[in-house]
């Protein structure tokens, strides 16, 4: 019997850019079903002792960037460390990917959720702006009226859905992955994601 995969995200995260594709052969590869689910962290952090980039101590942040270039040459995936447009606003995207989801299925967001990470982290575009969302739909021959569903309240309730889900399953950060209840939390514990698959 295939498992399923609660797969947390926000889609600003260099983190989930990293495992992003990795996670997708995974799944594919083991038959899981995934439920796409990007949560608002915003909301999180001050429950979870999480603290926004900007207000960690500047260690913390120094040590980031030594991390995030590691794992751009050792996984070979291209990554600004300074990137035009970061922080940015995760919500527009993260409601498109559930619009996408709603309308076209969990291959779709997949794709989309890729798409907009690569466009944060490789490519320097703006994913808080609708410009550059609607871009990346006709990109990936997505419904342009995805753009005007991610705005709705269906959309907003299932952000908010996602984001309490997140909550109650313990999730603190991004990407993780529930899978039976048990949670794997960050790209470098795919591994692991891997091996409960196979249980």
């Amino acid at each position: 019997m295939s498992k399923t995969i609660d797969y947390y995200l926000v889609p600003q995260s260099p983190w989930t850019y990293f495992g992003h594709q990795r996670f997708v052969r995974i799944a594919k590869d083991a038959g899981a079903t995934v439920r796409v689910m990007p949560m608002d962290l915003g909301k999180i952090f001050p429950i979870s002792g999480g603290l926004p980039l900007g207000k960690r101590a500047p260690q913390r942040q120094a040590y980031r960037l030594v991390e995030l270039a590691r794992f751009s040459k050792s996984l070979n995936l291209p990554l600004n460390l300074h990137p035009k447009f970061f922080p940015v606003q995760g919500d527009p995207a993260a409601k498109l990917i559930i619009a996408v989801d709603m309308h076209h299925g969990t291959d779709a967001a997949l794709a989309i959720t890729g798409a907009v990470l690569s466009a944060v982290w490789h490519e320097e575009h703006d994913v808080a702006d609708a410009a550059t969302l609607a871009t990346l739909l006709s990109t990936h021959q997505l419904d342009a009226a995805c753009l005007e569903l991610s705005n709705t309240p269906e959309v907003q309730s299932r952000y908010d859905s996602n984001t309490q889900s997140a909550m109650d399953a313990q999730v603190f950060g991004a990407p993780s992955f529930v899978i039976e209840g048990e949670m794997f939390w960050g790209q470098d514990r795919l591994d692991f994601v891997a091996h409960k698959l196979k249980l």
